[in-house]
């Protein structure tokens, strides 16, 4: 049987309001009752109903996060970080995973709104929906993740993703390569088209410098994943050799990984036969057989810059933020050796 805060006051032999007090404002009641209460509502095992308590007042001491994949590291990284500013705050964090969904994104988006959440962080599916915008209007503070936002009007932390993809690429056209692939171009996230764009800014101005052969294949597989990067490894194989990348930048790590388990399978040796650049720097790209050459994302920070933003909104005069984080690659064995480029699979 469950105890309610009538029955502690009861074995206290005080009010109810009394009780309360303890709880919420013991300041105000005299240290020998307030040892009763205590007593009473440790011989009864009474946990007060936080959740009634909170929506009575109007808001919970929570916040949201939403993420596009709570399986890739990268989120793990970020939730970390956003954790350290609530939990600093006194502020607990509800993590929903929406496995860039639209309809499940939807959900927990309802879900948050009902649990009355101070504020909402999340990495939106490819579509900025319109349950964001609801939210916003009904007061609840959102920023944006790892995402830029399209307005001015509200804040979001996000990272140079066009660099990077051309940091990623510029790397592979130093070390003599000239038939680069590009893995996950069919992905609608914003964050993955820029790494593109910038793979394909930095193959075209090589081609405006004269390199000859400069080249870029774009491949598509059905997931930003492990099996995603196998299926794309595969394809890449299957390319008759006259054409076939000797190289590729992956839109995230997971992939990168995927191609090279998918390459050690089938004998081809990485780096010597074919150079892999991943994407975010998780903790797997170094500890990868092959460590992985990586464009790393400060994840943590962009976790942590979000959460700052978000407390902020509500204070007086809080002005909206769209801070850029600049990636950096971090070279790994995966990419070291220089090739010939004249050389094949």
């Amino acid at each position: 049987m469950t105890n309610s805060i009538r029955d502690v006051a009861g074995r206290a032999g005080v009010s109810v309001g009394t009780v309360s007090n303890v709880l919420n404002r013991p300041e105000l009641v005299s240290e020998g009752t307030r040892t009763r209460v205590l007593d009473a509502i440790a011989e009864l095992g009474f946990v007060r109903n936080e959740s009634a308590r909170q929506l009575r007042a109007g808001s919970s001491r929570s916040v949201g996060l939403v993420v596009l994949d709570i399986s890739n590291p990268f989120f793990t990284d970020v939730a970390r970080g956003v954790e350290e500013v609530v939990d600093a705050a006194g502020l607990s964090l509800i993590l929903c995973n929406t496995d860039d969904r639209p309809a499940r994104e939807k959900a927990h988006l309802a879900t948050l709104a009902e649990q009355r959440v101070q504020g909402v962080l999340i990495t939106p599916t490819a579509e900025l929906s319109g349950d964001i915008a609801a939210l916003r209007d009904r007061g609840v503070p959102v920023v944006l993740v790892d995402r830029r936002a399209p307005t001015a009007d509200q804040c979001a932390v996000s990272t140079d993703d066009v660099l990077g993809g051309r940091l990623a690429a510029e790397h592979l056209l130093e070390r003599g390569h000239r038939r680069i692939a590009f893995i996950g171009g069919a992905s609608g996230l914003p964050q993955v088209q820029e790494r593109h764009a910038g793979v394909v800014a930095a193959v075209e101005e090589a081609r405006r410098a004269g390199m000859a052969g400069a080249d870029l294949t774009v491949l598509s597989p059905a997931e930003l994943s492990v099996a995603g990067g196998r299926e794309a490894a595969s394809r890449v194989i299957g390319i008759p050799a006259a054409r076939r990348p000797t190289a590729a930048v992956c839109a995230n790590d997971l992939m990168a990984l995927g191609v090279l388990q998918e390459m050690v399978r089938h004998g081809v040796r990485v780096p010597d036969e074919f150079a892999i650049v991943g994407y975010d720097d998780i903790d797997f790209a170094a500890a990868a057989a092959v460590p992985l050459t990586s464009v790393s994302k400060p994840r943590q920070d962009l976790g942590r810059r979000a959460a700052e933003l978000l407390l902020d909104e509500s204070r007086p005069g809080h002005v909206h933020e769209q801070p850029v984080f600049e990636p950096v690659l971090v070279v790994r064995e995966s990419s070291m050796t220089r090739r010939d480029p004249g050389a094949e699979l």
